[in-house]
C-alpha cells in the first residue's frame, strides 16, 4: 500500500493501492497517444493551458496549501507561497516560451537554414516530498509548453499531493492523458524509463537514487536532468553587514543554505546575532499561520539528522543551540545551532536535511572560498561582502550552479537552476530549462532545383 501520514500528528490520512502493471500500460498507452497530438497543436494553445492552470493553482491555494501542510507538515504560509509560486511559473512561461521557443535562423551555405526546437515526447518525472507542488509545476510548466507529456512520479509519503496536481492540469483544460500520476512502488521505476513510451526522465532527489536513474536512462540512451543533493556553502566576509546576513541565514538555513562559513573577526558577532534569531522561530502546528518549523515529513528522516548532530558534536563541534529530540506526536527537531564545525565532520561533510546549521570558522576570505568548494556537490552558494568587485571575482570561482551576493539562494522562473558534481546536471527553469526536453534541430535548405 502506498500511505498518507500527517507527520504533526501521525494520524493516517489516506492509502492507496499501487496501480497495477495493466493500469500503468494503459495510462503509458494515453500519455502517448496525447503527447502526439498535443505537440501538433500552436504554441498559443499549449500556452493557454499555463494560464488556466495558474488560475485553478489560485483559485484553490488554500485548499492545495492544507494539503501540503497535512501531508508532509510544511508550515501552511510557506505551503501558500510555493502554491503561488507554481502560478508564478506557470505565466512566465505563458509569456515567455513562445519566444524561447521560436524557430533561430541561422547563415550558412545553405539557401535557408535555421535551428528549431521540437518535443522529446513523454517525460518520467521523479519527485521528492519536500515541494510537493513546486517540484512538479517547475519542470511541467515548460515542459508541457515545449508540447511534451508528462508523467508523475511522486514521493510515497505524498499520494494526495501528486494526485492534486494531475487534477490541477485537467481542470485546466490538458486533453486526457497528457499529464497522470502514477501511483506505484519505487522498484517499478526502472521499467518506466526502458519504456520506449518515455522519451526523457527528470529527477529531484538524493545523489544516490539519481545515480540509479541516471545509470537506468544512459542504458537506454535517454535525455535526464538531474537535481540532486546540496550542500549550499552561505559565505560571510568580516566587511559584509552582519545583522542582515545573519537574518538572511537563519531563513536561508530552512530552504537550502547548510554550512555557514564565517570569517573569523564577525564569526561571535554573527554566530550570537543568527542563534538569537533561531531561537526566536516559532515550533509547532504547521497549521498556524505564526509557525516557522513544522514537523519534519517522516520520522526515519529526524533520526538521520540527530545523528549526524551527534557525531558532528562527537568530533568536537559545540553545540549551541537545540539538539534534543522532543518528546511527544510528531516528527519535530527543534532549530539546531553548531559551532566550530571543521571538514570531516558529518555536518560539514554531509547533506543535512532539515533545521540544523553549522557554523564553520576561517582566517580570510580566500580560506572561506577554498572551504566553501570542499564539497562533493555543488548546487548554489551565497556569498555577503560590501566589495562588489571582490565578489564578482569570487562568483566565478565558487563551484555551484548559482551564486546569490547578499541574498540567499532561491529559484526564479527567469533564471536556470541546477548544480554541478554530485548535486546533478542540467537545468530547469529560464530559457535553457524549456530547452532540456526538446530536439534541438538543424534545418538545412538547398537551392531550388532548376525549372525546366
Amino acid at each position: 500500500m502506498i500511505v498518507s501520514t500527517n507527520p504533526t500528528t501521525d494520524v493516517e490520512l489516506a492509502r492507496y493501492t499501487p496501480q497495477s502493471p495493466q493500469e500503468v500500460n494503459d495510462i503509458l498507452d494515453a500519455a502517448a497517444s496525447a503527447q502526439a497530438a498535443w505537440r501538433r497543436r500552436d504554441i498559443t494553445d499549449r500556452t493557454s493551458l499555463l494560464r488556466e492552470m495558474a488560475r485553478v493553482l489560485r483559485d484553490g491555494r488554500d485548499t492545495y496549501a492544507a494539503l501540503i501542510t497535512a501531508e508532509m507538515g510544511k508550515p501552511i504560509t510557506e505551503a501558500r507561497t510555493e502554491i503561488e509560486k507554481c502560478a508564478t511559473t506557470c505565466e512566465y512561461y505563458a509569456e515567455h516560451a513562445p519566444a524561447q521557443l521560436a524557430d533561430r535562423p541561422v547563415t550558412s551555405n545553405a539557401t535557408e537554414s535555421a535551428v528549431v526546437y521540437d518535443p522529446l515526447g513523454v517525460v518520467l518525472a521523479v519527485m521528492p516530498w519536500n515541494y510537493p507542488f513546486w517540484q512538479f509545476f517547475r519542470f511541467a510548466a515548460p515542459a508541457l509548453a515545449a508540447g511534451n507529456g508528462t508523467l508523475l512520479k511522486h514521493a510515497n509519503n505524498v499520494p494526495q499531493c501528486a494526485l492534486a496536481v494531475e487534477e490541477i492540469v485537467r481542470k485546466a483544460g490538458a486533453p486526457g492523458g497528457l499529464c497522470r500520476t502514477l501511483l506505484i512502488k519505487v522498484d517499478q521505476v526502472a521499467g518506466l524509463i526502458a519504456d520506449p513510451r518515455v522519451a526523457a526522465v527528470t529527477l529531484t532527489g538524493s545523489t544516490e537514487v539519481g545515480a540509479i536513474v541516471a545509470s537506468r536512462a544512459a542504458a537506454v540512451l535517454k535525455k535526464q536532468v538531474l537535481e540532486l543533493g546540496g550542500s549550499d556553502p552561505f559565505v560571510v566576509l568580516a566587511d559584509a553587514d552582519i545583522a542582515q546576513a545573519a537574518a538572511t541565514a537563519v531563513k536561508a538555513r530552512y530552504v537550502n543554505a547548510k554550512r555557514f562559513i564565517v570569517e573569523e573577526a564577525v564569526a561571535d558577532e554573527f554566530a550570537a546575532a543568527f542563534t538569537a534569531a533561531a531561537a526566536a522561530l516559532k515550533v509547532g502546528d504547521p497549521t498556524d499561520p505564526d509557525t516557522a518549523i513544522g514537523p519534519m515529513a517522516r520520522a526515519n528522516l529526524r533520526d538521520t539528522l540527530h545523528d549526524q548532530v551527534r557525531r558532528t558534536v562527537d568530533a568536537g563541534a559545540v553545540l549551541v543551540l537545540g539538539g534534543k529530540v522532543p518528546d511527544g506526536p510528531g516528527c519535530y527537531y527543534p532549530p539546531t545551532v553548531l559551532d566550530h564545525v571543521r571538514p570531516g565532520m558529518a555536518a560539514f561533510d554531509e547533506e543535512t536535511f532539515g533545521p540544523v546549521a553549522a557554523i564553520t570558522r576561517v582566517t580570510s576570505a580566500d580560506d572561506a572560498i577554498t572551504l566553501a568548494n570542499q564539497t562533493e556537490y555543488g548546487l548554489g552558494a551565497a556569498l555577503w561582502t560590501s566589495d562588489l568587485d571582490r565578489a564578482q571575482r569570487f562568483a566565478r570561482v565558487l563551484d555551484a550552479g548559482a551564486v546569490f551576493i547578499n541574498g540567499m539562494v532561491a529559484s526564479d522562473p527567469r533564471l536556470p537552476f541546477g548544480g554541478i558534481k554530485r548535486s546533478g546536471y542540467g537545468r530547469e527553469l529560464g530559457a535553457e530549462g524549456i530547452r532540456e526536453f526538446v530536439n534541438t534541430k538543424t534545418v538545412w535548405i538547398g537551392p531550388a532545383a532548376p525549372t525546366a
